[in-house]
């Protein structure tokens, strides 16, 4: 795979070189051999990939995430949108640690149409319970095709509403509310802050957007750039938001609770980090949202990592790029929580 140009076409007739990729992140890549599948994600394949994801993909159980007692673990079924099934919630604590902690609720990446829930909390306990004493939810919201839009962002708001509600029960502070996720769930992420402030719903305070998958329209310039080069590129991407979205893919009727860089009103939403790669293909999309925020008179924190593709840091955790954005996280965080309920980050 050639990480450096893209000989792919732009769309719009002629080259379009990609940026550079950082020299140790594409050593790490490289070496994953089978783990990075080169062809892209297709309607054809989708169901291959799915099972092979789910055949594949870790999903520890919550005698294992309690690691021989160092974390407390709780799986939760709650209520569902209204009609819908329950909803699976993976409510995980550092042990021993009283008082209601702060929470950071947290939705998976793969795409809309892969992933799990206790997948991601090995590393979340590991990187942020554990050194900033928080509570972690991560939530299993249903998949595309099987679930199309609004299914799995309503099944994030239901979760998340129970567990604002039920926050003495879970041993969490109310005031003190995170959403996050990365990829797809950090679209899910965006998409919740805009449908707690439209429905009036617990309002976090603050929003932790990885690589977020933002835009149906795969029109931006690194969509382009990073076309057959990127790892998820804009053919995958165009089968991802097809499979969400259904008959309205394509149109000019994809609402913002599906895909937040459709929304013309930012104002009012907590403040947001937002981290991406400048040679993926969600890089332009996510800085327009951290502008469109700015604009809008609203708080967000943008990191474009030099040389990153997306999910370079799952890719090569050890990295020293990998490391600056997991520090550059923990810290956007901590100021986050040691803030008053009503500040900003």
């Amino acid at each position: 795979m050639d990480l450096v140009e893209n000989r792919a076409g732009s769309g719009g007739g002629g080259r379009c070189a990609a940026p550079s990729v950082d020299g140790e992140l594409a050593v790490a890549l490289a070496a994953s051999g089978d783990r990075v599948v080169a062809e892209p994600l297709t309607p054809e394949n989708l169901a291959a990939r799915q099972e092979r994801d789910a055949a594949v993909r870790p999903r520890p159980s919550v005698e294992e995430l309690r690691d021989g007692g160092r974390f407390e673990v709780d799986e939760w079924r709650v209520p569902g949108p209204p009609g819908e099934p329950d909803v699976t919630l993976l409510s995980a604590r550092p042990a021993g640690l009283g008082g209601a902690l702060p929470l950071l609720y947290y939705m998976h990446g793969g795409g809309m149409i892969m992933g799990n829930a206790p997948s991601v909390l090995p590393q979340l306990l590991r990187e942020w319970a554990l050194p900033l004493g928080m509570a972690v939810i991560s939530v299993e919201y249903r998949l595309a095709p099987r679930v199309r839009y609004p299914g799995p962002v309503e099944d994030c708001y239901a979760g998340f509403t129970w567990a604002a509600a039920h926050a003495a029960d879970l041993g969490i502070d109310p005031d003190r509310l995170v959403i996050g996720g990365k990829s797809a769930g950090g679209g899910l992420a965006a998409a919740l802050a805009l449908l707690t402030r439209d429905r009036g719903g617990p309002t976090p305070i603050g929003q932790l957007l990885l690589c977020p998958m933002l835009d149906d329209r795969d029109a931006t310039v690194s969509s382009r750039q990073m076309a057959g080069v990127d790892v998820w590129d804009r053919i995958s991407n165009a089968t991802a938001w097809r499979a969400l979205l259904g008959d309205l893919y394509g149109t000019a009727d994809v609402p913002p609770y599906a895909a937040p860089a459709r929304a013309t009103d930012l104002s009012g939403l907590p403040p947001a980090y937002i981290d991406v790669g400048s040679a993926e293909t969600f890089r332009d999309e996510d800085v327009a949202y951290a502008d469109a925020i700015w604009q809008a008179g609203g708080r967000a924190e943008l990191h474009v990592w030099p040389g990153a593709f997306h999910g370079f840091d799952t890719f090569a955790p050890d990295a020293a790029l990998s490391r600056d954005a997991c520090e550059a996280r923990t810290r956007w965080l901590r100021r986050l929580l040691a803030r008053p309920a009503s500040g900003a980050a």
